[in-house]
């Protein structure tokens, strides 16, 4: 209502009225003005009403007389109510009522119905009615028939929330009816309704409307059931639903109350997870970026509180804009403690211009951190954390100098000088926060480092990590010994033993490039600056330190030659030789402080137990499938108890599979033993990967095979190919059940998965086509009714007819892919001739060649291919038996003729050369001619070499002996052989023999110096070359033998 005041004086002592009405309307509170009213001066007002007043009858029913007084004059309105009906809170209206005003209402707003086949009383329809709202008030027999006077009860949702969400903008759809909130059903609960309960609350579009009680159960009744919207209505009260009332009564369960997430107003979207990256808000239908100007950290408090992400550790601005070329044309200027960031004060850019960079945020649970001693926060004492809004101690395992540095740093206090044991310092019985964090000692805060909480077993009473910094607790700064590397740290005084160990405390230990903080290229920080280790000498035990340094379990792996990349600048070690027991890789013993001879081709890296990875094993499909672990060197199943939708979005994201998935609990259990390795994985929003969501500790077998769990993520798909790699036709087609590659029962790749063609008009023309497509020749059987047993899947393909001719089964007509009246019965296969067809390349109107390469080979083939072989083999053997008893015969029979005629003219020239050098005269001794070594034998296998026989001759050659060509002097061997004493390389047994092809090499050993009298080239160690080439002598055209 709005009064305003025409007179020139103020006006006081407003009051109103409602006269008779039949309706009953009165005022529930008195009106409210604030007096005086000024001249000229209007103000708006309210005034609850309610129908507990007196029923007056009125012509027309429906006006309404309105009287407001002041203390001057009262005025007299009249108001028509567009009303024909009496409405009261339960709606069983009183019989006296109703009779008083039935009559009353005009016929043209009275609505009459007839229930058709009726087959029920007038005793049980008004129980039926009765449960969709509607109350009998009388009931009359006229004429024999049952008359109902029946009253409506009408509701309406008056109010919408959403509950026990991360933010405002999602969680579980709550509704107020009769002045108490109740759940919604998920019956038919679709993204329509999610998008009208998302729009009625102003939170943008919907991005999700899940069911089964995602946000958690409700309590109070469930108001709504068989909610359907069409996505355009203003209100969820508008939208199609059964009557309003608590479905608890009828057996409904809060285990299946509607949730919705909407878009919401602000996001931070290209980061790891929702609750961190890139600002981003909500323009009409599209994301647009949020400028950095004046950006504080106060509005990043109030985004990640919005969000339900913690609060914020950092922001970064001038960031490049992720994908948008808009920016939001205003800033934001947030005090910190508003709800919401729209609430924010806002201001236009400064000239309309807003600035060309974008802003990041970091949002976390872990928010701040303290050590306490006595319950007052010091330099010293145990760890603690603010997460999730309660300060909680951390465990002690698994926690090193390195998170101890970090602490100290962050506070204030210096650096970590001790990380003692014991329970010293703890008190108070609080929650123990098991999660392991993972610091290299080079993060600004504790967040920052990396951080496992998978599989990690509850932390026992008193266990908490305890840290001890180098400034006090009155500010007193303790002296740190100065550094000498040029000391060894495991020797010398207690000072130096002091200084040598505060000196390792301030080195720091990573892993680079592994994908995980327990994997990786082991790098050292060392007077300021990174460097690498070199593989030199290692071995697990080097690796054993680095991962136990690193709270990272034992080392699985010592990785060399730059197994995860190399690196860059200083290698600080080399030749390291740990024991395995050392607390720090840098007290192994080395050649000290960058010295090496290496590059960074040979960087050292480790794989610890604690190395986690995720992978999802399907035979058919990607982004989906049973999802599994490598913990300790093993992959293990997943188990799925407690996996809700959060988990299975951080999984997908996780592997690139896209923002969320869901569980398929009908698929069948595998079979056969493996690792279960964990169960009972439970992620938060604020968790980026999987392995900083907390679960029970890792077993071998944390559940049933019924238990594991198959994920299908958004973003799964069918494999294109059956294997990684791209592939065509021929690898789509496969042949399986025959006893050789080329025989089987015809399966092809469709959508994913193999399955088998049906044997309808199957004929030799599909066969040929299918092992010409395999590269197996020809067809020689087409195969029905299953012949190599029956497949399962799909059957793809039936009434497949084909020319003979195609290149690809797939050319062929057939029915449309998967449509057929067969069983796996009537599974179609083939047997191919097993050629298999090297493909050349040929040009247009070129007759392909013959069948140049053969593949497999049938049984029968196989036979004759051995015996043939055999046969060749004896034939071989005699043919150079005969050859070397010829060859034998005919040697001693002309060895005179080949020496008088083609020999001896060379040696005589040769002895009268070695006589000069000598210094004698005469003829070649016959002692010398028999150390010559010679040659007999003409077959084409290897022939014997045969020594001289002393000072015996032999007898003159047969008539029948071929002439021969010139017989070489062999070339005397290197000295340095006969000198040594050694033998030559190719001697073996005196003679060797090799063969290449058609020629037969022969080359015959040189006895050493021991042995003078064997050779007439040598003298006291001197050494003569007669200059001689080789020279081949061909003997009854058999092989060529070849002297050296």
């Amino acid at each position: 209502m709005n009064f305003t005041n025409k007179t020139l004086q103020h006006v006081t002592h407003f009051a109103i009225r409602f006269n008779k009405n039949s309706f009953g309307v009165i005022r529930s509170t008195p009106l409210a003005i604030h007096a005086p009213l000024m001249p000229n001066q209007s103000i708006d007002g309210s005034l609850p009403l309610n129908t507990l007043g007196p029923v007056m009858k009125t012509e027309p029913l429906y006006n309404l007389q309105v009287p407001v007084k002041n203390y001057i004059y009262v005025f007299y309105f009249s108001c028509l109510i567009p009303l024909n009906a009496l409405f009261v809170e339960d709606g069983k209206m009183k019989h006296r009522v109703f009779l008083a005003t039935w009559k009353d209402i005009p016929s043209e707003n009275e609505l009459q119905l007839q229930i058709k086949e009726c087959h029920l009383n007038a005793d049980t329809v008004p129980s039926k009615l009765q449960y969709n709202n509607v109350y009998m008030i009388a009931k009359r027999n006229v004429e024999g028939q049952d008359a109902l006077y029946q009253s409506l009860k009408l509701t309406d949702v008056t109010e919408l929330r959403l509950m026990n969400g991360g933010h405002r903008c999602e969680g579980r759809v709550e509704v107020k009816c009769q002045g108490e909130w109740g759940t919604v059903y998920d019956y038919k609960w679709y993204m329509k309704a999610a998008d009208v309960v998302c729009r009625q609350l102003e939170c943008g579009p919907a991005v999700d409307a899940p069911r089964a009680a995602r946000f958690g159960s409700g309590v109070g009744p469930i108001w709504l059931v068989n909610t359907v919207c069409k996505g355009t209505e203003s209100t969820l009260s508008d939208c199609d639903h059964f009557p309003i009332q608590d479905y608890r009564e009828q057996g409904a369960s809060h285990s299946w109350d509607a949730g919705v997430v909407c878009s919401g107003f602000v996001r931070l979207a290209g980061g790891d997870g929702p609750c961190l990256g890139q600002v981003e808000v909500r323009s009409g239908k599209d994301w647009v970026p949020l400028s950095d100007g004046n950006f504080t950290l106060l509005t990043a408090q109030v985004i990640c509180a919005e969000l339900g992400c913690g609060k914020a550790v950092s922001f970064l601005q001038d960031v490049s804009f992720r994908e948008s070329d808009r920016v939001w044309p205003k800033e934001f200027q947030c005090k910190g403690h508003e709800p919401e960031l729209r609430f924010c004060h806002k201001e236009s850019c400064p000239g309309g211009a807003c600035h060309r960079g974008a802003v990041q945020v970091f949002c976390s649970v872990y928010t701040e951190v303290r050590l306490m001693k006595n319950g007052i926060s010091q330099c010293e004492g145990q760890v603690e954390m603010h997460i999730s809004g309660q300060w909680k101690m951390l465990c002690a395992s698994h926690w090193n100098m390195a998170n101890a540095n970090v602490v100290c740093q962050q506070l204030g206090c210096g650096v970590a000088i001790s990380t003692p044991e014991g329970a010293y310092f703890v008190e108070g019985g609080g929650e123990i926060w098991k999660a392991r964090f993972h610091c290299s000692g080079a993060e600004s805060f504790l967040w920052n480092c990396p951080v496992t909480a998978l599989g990690i077993p509850d932390c026992t009473h008193g266990n908490t990590a305890l840290v001890i910094c180098s400034v006090s607790a009155g500010n007193q700064t303790q002296v740190l010994p100065q550094c000498n590397d040029s000391v060894s740290e495991s020797a010398g005084s207690a000072a130096s033993q002091e200084s040598a160990a505060t000196c390792s405390d301030r080195r720091q230990l990573r892993l680079v490039d592994g994908g995980s903080p327990c994997a990786g290229r082991v790098e050292i920080l060392h007077q300021g600056s990174w460097g690498t280790i070199c593989d030199d000498s290692w071995d697990l035990s080097d690796a054993h330190v680095v991962c136990r340094q690193l709270g990272c379990g034992e080392a699985l792996n010592a990785t060399v030659s730059a197994h995860f990349g190399e690196g860059s600048d200083r290698i600080w070690l080399d030749d390291l030789k740990c024991t395995g027991k050392e607390s720090h890789i840098w007290k192994c013993p080395s050649r000290g402080w960058g010295q090496h001879d290496c590059r960074h081709k040979e960087d050292a890296g480790v794989i610890c137990s604690d190395f986690l990875k995720l992978r999802m094993v399907s035979e058919d499909q990607e982004c989906a499938g049973w999802l599994e672990v490598f913990y300790n060197g093993t992959w293990g199943s997943v188990c799925h108890s407690l996996m809700a939708d959060i988990t299975l979005s951080i999984i997908c994201r996780q592997l690139g599979c896209g923002d969320s998935g869901t569980l398929n609990s009908s698929i069948v259990p595998r079979e056969g033993s493996r690792l279960r390795w964990v169960d009972r994985i439970q992620c938060q929003k604020t968790d980026s990967f999987l392995w900083q969501c907390p679960s029970d500790p890792w077993r071998y077998n944390s559940c049933s095979s019924r238990e594991e769990a198959y994920v299908s993520c958004a973003g799964a798909r069918p494999k294109s190919c059956p294997t990684a790699a791209p592939c065509t036709d021929k690898e789509k087609l496969r042949l399986r059940g025959g006893d050789t590659m080329c025989s089987g029962r015809v399966e092809v790749w469709h959508e994913g998965s193999w399955g088998t063609v049906c044997d309808d008009s199957w004929s030799l023309a599909e066969a040929e086509v299918v092992c010409q497509q395999l590269g197996c020749g020809s067809a020689l059987e087409a195969l029905q009714e299953a012949a190599f047993g029956p497949g399962n899947g799909s059957i793809w393909l039936d009434e497949v007819q084909c020319m003979g001719r195609e290149s690809s089964l797939w050319d062929c007509a057939a029915e449309p892919w998967g449509q057929n009246n067969c069983k796996h019965e009537e599974d179609a296969g083939v047997r191919c001739s097993g050629g298999r067809r090297l493909l050349l390349p040929t040009t247009a109107g070129t007759r392909p060649g013959p069948n140049l390469v053969r593949g497999n080979f049938s049984l029968s083939e196989m036979l004759c291919l051995i015996l043939g072989a055999l046969l060749f083999l004896v034939l071989v053997i005699l043919v150079t038996q005969t050859y070397r008893w010829r060859a034998k015969h005919r040697a001693l029979s002309s060895f005179e003729d080949v020496l008088d005629e083609a020999v001896y003219e060379e040696i005589d020239y040769l002895v009268t050369t070695k006589e000069d050098l000598l210094g004698s005269t005469g003829a070649l001794s016959d002692d010398s001619v028999t150390k010559l070594p010679y040659y007999t034998g003409d077959g084409e296998d290897n022939s014997d070499f045969r020594s001289a026989p002393g000072t015996q001759r032999t007898e003159a050659p047969s008539e029948d002996y071929d002439s021969a060509e010139e017989v070489p002097v062999p070339v005397a061997p290197p000295a340095s052989w006969m000198s040594k004493g050694e033998v030559p390389p190719e001697e073996e047994n005196g003679v060797t023999a090799s063969q290449t092809g058609s020629s037969v090499q022969f080359s015959r050993g040189v006895a050493g110096s021991g042995k003078e009298a064997a050779s007439p080239w040598l003298l006291q160690g001197e050494e003569v070359d007669p200059g001689y080439d080789d020279v081949e002598l061909n003997a009854l055209g058999t092989s060529t033998m070849v002297f050296p």
